[in-house]
């Protein structure tokens, strides 16, 4: 649900006092923001592509971590 022109008027004003009396918090919540819309990677951050990236990514750590774990019993059965 969208913000009234009220409440976005109200967030303004909020924002801009903010960025005079703290701007370098300003900028990193600006920052954040950004971060949380996908603006700057250009994905959601719980998007189809995020979610499959992550999935590959699990995945390949799983299979790392049995590959070691397979090395690591034939080397204690041949010793």
């Amino acid at each position: 649900m969208g913000l009234s022109g009220k409440e976005r008027r109200i967030l303004a004003e909020i924002e801009h006092a903010l960025a005079l009396e703290d701007p370098d918090l300003a900028r990193r919540v600006a920052a954040i923001n950004s971060i949380e819309s996908g603006a700057e990677t250009g994905l959601r951050p719980y998007g189809r592509q995020a979610r499959d990236w992550l999935t590959a990514h699990i995945w390949t750590i799983v299979a790392v971590v049995v590959a070691v774990a397979a090395l690591l019993a034939m080397a204690v059965a041949l010793a």
